[in-house]
């Protein structure tokens, strides 16, 4: 298998029949999502383990088989900051590259609203604790980000960027509800 260029995470073009490119020939990036929640000025953070050390993130992780990009930000903050969450915008889809690794991800940010604590949830593994910080300390703490996602989306999100949640369309199952 060859590169189509030297860059990390870039196309990558196996062998394919008769010159046409097969979809399994194409490096596929993670699909993850995230939620933005503000509550009387501060955002909800989560501290984690990570390879690097501890990072701030939002409530994010990977959409798993059969649940809606909204669905996912909402059990992803559930899973890890114990916070139920209503998902009521689209903030923004951000493609990032990680440099250490060249992986590619694409993130679907969700501005949501707080609903309710779950007081004594375990949090996912690898998850340190959930958090509660104003913008400014956020911003002071960019050095424990887990990726420029993390103040980009809240940037974002403060400068009002929303999309209806039906901005993006799930299409699942058989026959994804298509006539």
């Amino acid at each position: 298998m060859r590169r189509a260029s030297g860059k990390p995470g870039a196309l990558r073009f196996g062998a394919c029949h008769n010159n046409a490119v097969s979809e399994a020939s194409f490096v596929r990036p993670a699909v993850t999502v995230a939620s933005i929640v503000e509550r009387d000025g501060a955002f909800l953070l989560v501290r984690e383990r990570t390879k690097a050390g501890l990072r701030l993130n939002q409530p994010a992780g990977h959409l798993e088989p059969g649940e809606t990009l909204a669905q996912g930000a909402s059990r992803e903050t559930l899973e890890e900051a114990a916070w139920h969450v209503e998902p009521f915008a689209l903030v923004g889809v951000y493609r990032w590259e990680a440099p250490d690794t060249g992986a590619t991800f694409v993130r679907f940010a969700y501005a949501a609203r707080a609903l309710g604590h779950m007081r004594g949830q375990p949090l996912d593994h690898g998850i340190v604790d959930a958090l509660w910080l104003g913008y400014d300390e956020i911003v002071a703490r960019r050095g424990e980000h887990r990726s420029p996602l993390v103040i980009r989306c809240i940037d974002d999100y403060r400068a009002g960027r929303r999309f209806p949640l039906d901005f993006v369309q799930d299409v699942i199952g058989p026959g994804g509800g298509l006539r």
